[in-house]
């Protein structure tokens, strides 16, 4: 199992409901309560500064786009996020320890974020940085990315320096964190990928070339999984609320980090990010953010210095849902209505009374839990 993948959701027209193009994305990361994640928002940098790793790792610098991240307490890149252009990355799976002077899953999921005006250009970034900074051995990084735009969502795979990526043409994909999700039918790669997995022994040659087989052991096929709620039809009547259900009924059982879910509208259409911030989903409430020029987040979200875990996630991890969850899942409904109805009625530039939506919700749930 993957320590920083996630069960990921993403569903495509003619499937979501809306008279615009719309996608939608879910992902509940892997993980137990214990394990403390951040959201953080990080402004957009003009300047083209370099990038120092924690892994000694440096990264030339280029301007960069503004980013909301979902990340492990004390780690600088991400398990998902998604950036002020509707791009969102997430890991799906990811597994190899950080390596001195490398870059890691995390990172490039924070630097693509960083670097990428759309889903495609995204592949690009990312496979660049893979081919120059990741390193060699390609069981030192194995890493499986689902990457969205409001046009098209990718899938990339990575072993060591190789990679490749395929677009998705299915109207919805459901992944487990379990492996790579790429097998022989690929649209980007590495130059020369099959040459060079022979080469390093990964591949024998014998028939059709598999990124999964060759380099994961296993078929992508491995790595699906099926809808536990709300499979999407055709009807176009897949929306954000069956999102959040489906994510809640993905084991209910099984322990779960921080969560996910991306609306990704064409034509225009605000983006909306809507995060947990708190694991085990189906006791949690999801927040929503909106990339806007003055866009601020709640302190509470964040690790002060010094300390072990952020308040929100204290306060929750204390929680009595039994008293509190039906008020908390009335708030998170009422949001979701406001929200929905503002962008409905309100398309275009970003305006002031979205700048601290998130902030105002996190502060909202901590309210029930003091």
């Amino acid at each position: 199992m993957s320590a920083n993948g996630g069960e990921t959701f993403v569903v495509l027209p003619p499937c979501t409901e809306s008279s615009r193009k719309q996608i939608i994305f879910g992902r509940n990361g892997t993980g137990s309560g214990e394990q403390v994640s951040e959201v953080i928002f990080v402004p957009a940098n003009p300047e083209s500064e370099t990038v120092s790793l924690p892994s000694g790792c440096e990264i030339e610098g280029v301007a960069s786009f503004a980013a909301i991240l979902n990340k492990p307490a004390g780690t600088w890149g991400a398990e998902s996020g998604s950036n002020e252009k509707a791009v969102t990355i997430a890991l799906s799976y990811s597994e190899g320890p950080v390596v001195d002077g490398k870059v890691s899953a995390l990172d490039l999921v924070r630097l693509g974020l960083a670097r990428s005006d759309s889903a495609s250009g995204a592949i690009d970034t990312l496979g660049a940085l893979v081919e120059k900074h990741a390193p060699e051995d390609r069981n030192a990084l194995k890493a499986a990315f689902v990457v969205c735009d409001p046009a098209a969502v990718w899938l990339l795979n990575v072993a060591g320096q190789l990679w490749a990526a395929q677009q998705v043409q299915e109207s919805s994909i459901a992944l487990a964190a379990t492996g790579f999700t790429i097998g022989s039918a690929f649209d980007r790669s590495t130059e020369g990928l099959a040459a060079k997995a022979q080469e390093a022994g990964a591949w024998d040659g014998a028939g059709d070339f598999s990124f999964s087989d060759a380099l994961g052991g296993s078929p992508a096929s491995a790595a699906t999984r099926s809808w536990p709620l709300h499979e999407p039809g055709a009807e176009g009547a897949f929306g954000l609320k069956q999102m959040f259900e489906c994510l809640r009924a993905v084991e209910p059982s099984a322990p779960t980090g921080p969560s996910q879910v991306s609306v990704l509208t064409a034509e225009g259409v605000l983006a909306c990010h809507w995060f947990t911030a708190t694991p085990q989903v189906e006791e949690s409430v999801f927040k929503p953010f909106i990339f806007t020029p003055g866009a601020k987040i709640s302190p509470l979200t964040r690790v002060p210095e010094g300390e072990s875990q952020t308040l929100l996630h204290r306060l929750h991890s204390n929680r009595k849902w039994e008293l509190v969850g039906s008020l908390l899942s009335s708030l998170e409904a009422t949001c979701m209505d406001e929200v929905n109805r503002f962008l409905s009625e309100h398309s275009g530039e970003a305006c002031q009374e979205l700048d601290e939506l998130m902030k105002d919700c996190v502060e909202a749930e901590v309210k029930f839990y003091r």
